[in-house]
């Protein structure tokens, strides 16, 4: 993640108030006054128009000759299912090409000089960011309700095909939301650059992901997966609040006035990352590794918070592992070979490579460690939290399957996972909180800190506690699964 920095030093983030109705009251003026520009400039309108209309068109001009061709075939199916997902399309193509509009909301105003005037006025930065994004999704939103409405009369006309009442309020809600999304992340955009052309560079990060999210939902349609969709809902809802909150924090009316160049400043990224990861004083002295470990020891009070939710997932991952046994048990000739005597045949085989497998145990451990850091960064740690909650759903998921075969899960568990994971289990719990800590910092970033510093700090703390306490354990904990493990094993079922 490329992390800015402004030349002028920008004020520290503050925490919005509540949003009353008079805040709404004064925000819905500016969205009055924004809309009705909107509006009244042909080159807004035209395009919208055109997207409204011919679009729809094409795409039931290509339904109807889907369900021509794949009729030949008797693969009526194929195609039936194929059109609810140019139903998504006809509401998604509007929103992409109106995000210019969102796109220029702050830093075109800027450009132009029509932004000074509005900052002037007695409104509050809240106030302010939430009528213009408010502004921003109207016409997007208009333009994708007016295509779908155009679609599902042509098709109701050429093909005589009517959507379901089910999948009419999914494609509505799904498009509703997904404009938000893109609109409130465009915003954030807007209010954090200095020029259109950098905003409009920034726009492939939102839709780049929208595109691929609505792969999914095709997915999801041509195997006729509602109730998938309502789960897909509530992510995009959850993804919109966070973004509309993150945006609340980050806009600052004096900065964007006062800033006019954004620079990439890698030295002093550098400089201070390794100033916090080594905890370096006032006086620019390095502690000792005495001094070093107590204050990463100190670190653990800020993880309160993100240590509880990654308990949270740890025990949603336990129950999850349990009901897909139940939704997936595996078959009787499977559930027969679940037995001590399967499960020692195969130790016999990690004998063969033991000398190797610490560090070999170890190295998985890492990678998967940087890759849930990784993945989180992108998506506000929500990948992250998957990658956790992944093996220890696998584990539950085969301890269940062996109850089911009639064999006793708690001792599967004391012979295979127990001995090595209560060490193994705290070090990843710790770095899985560190890692939500740095991954949803841009949400709402500190008081008294601009946000690449805040962004750098928590960085630096999430890599001290890797280095100096999580790496030490998962190597103890990987000796312990290699030599400590398999001996256990062995006079578990050894008999």
């Amino acid at each position: 993640m490329a992390v800015l920095e402004h030349i002028q030093s920008p004020q520290a983030a503050r925490r919005p108030p509540v949003f009353s109705r008079h805040d709404l009251h004064m925000a819905l003026i500016v969205t009055r006054r924004e809309v009705r520009d909107s509006f009244r400039d042909w080159r807004i309108i035209i395009p919208i128009v055109l997207l409204t209309l011919f679009f729809p068109g094409l795409m039931n001009f290509t339904a109807g000759r889907l369900l021509g061709f794949v009729g030949q075939f008797g693969a009526e199916l194929v195609a039936e299912r194929l059109i609810p997902f140019l139903l998504l399309v006809v509401g998604f193509f509007p929103m992409s090409f109106s995000l210019v509009i969102a796109l220029e909301t702050f830093v075109g105003e800027k450009e132009r000089k029509s932004l000074e005037p509005l900052l002037a006025t007695p409104l509050t930065n809240m106030q302010l960011y939430v009528g213009k994004m408010l502004a921003a999704v109207v016409p997007p939103l208009i333009a994708s309700y007016l295509g779908i409405a155009v679609y599902l009369v042509g098709l109701a006309v050429t093909v005589q095909w009517y959507a379901p009442p089910t999948l009419l309020i999914q494609t509505i809600v799904i498009t509703t939301v997904q404009g938000v999304v893109m609109v409130s992340g465009a915003v954030v955009i807007s209010s954090q650059t200095t020029s259109v052309r950098a905003s409009n560079l920034l726009a492939s990060f939102i839709i780049v992901p929208m595109a691929l999210l609505i792969q999914t939902e095709a997915v999801a349609l041509f195997f006729a997966n509602y109730t998938g969709l309502w789960w897909v809902i509530l992510g995009l809802s959850v993804t919109a609040v966070i973004l509309l909150r993150m945006g609340i924090h980050l806009f600052n009316r004096e900065e964007l006035l006062g800033r006019d160049i954004d620079q990439l400043r890698l030295g002093w990224m550098a400089r201070y990352f390794w100033a916090h990861f080594v905890g370096e004083t006032a006086a620019g002295k390095w502690p000792g590794m005495r001094a070093w470990y107590r204050q990463t020891f100190g670190l653990l009070r800020e993880l309160k918070l993100p240590a509880l939710a990654t308990a949270i997932a740890f025990l949603g991952a336990l129950l999850l592992g349990r009901v897909l046994t139940d939704a997936y048990p595996f078959p009787a000739a499977i559930q027969s070979q679940l037995t001590g005597r399967t499960i020692l045949d195969n130790f016999r085989f990690i004998q063969t490579i033991q000398a190797d497998l610490p560090w070999l145990i170890f190295a998985q451990n890492v990678r998967v460690l940087l890759l849930q850091a990784l993945l989180g960064i992108f998506t506000f740690g929500v990948m992250g939290v998957l990658v956790f909650m992944l093996p220890w759903s696998l584990i539950s998921f085969g301890a269940a399957q062996l109850a089911i075969a009639g064999q006793n899960p708690f001792t599967f568990l004391l012979a295979t996972i127990i001995p090595h994971a209560v060490i193994e289990l705290p070090a990843l719990w710790l770095v899985a909180a560190a890692a939500l800590r740095w991954q949803i910092v841009l949400i709402a970033p500190p008081p008294n800190r601009t946000v690449s510093e805040s962004w750098l700090q928590a960085a630096a703390h999430f890599c001290r506690l890797l280095v100096g306490i999580a790496i030490p354990l998962l190597i103890l904990a990987a000796f312990i699964e290699a030599y400590i493990t398999p001996q256990v094993l062995l006079r578990v079922y050894g008999n």
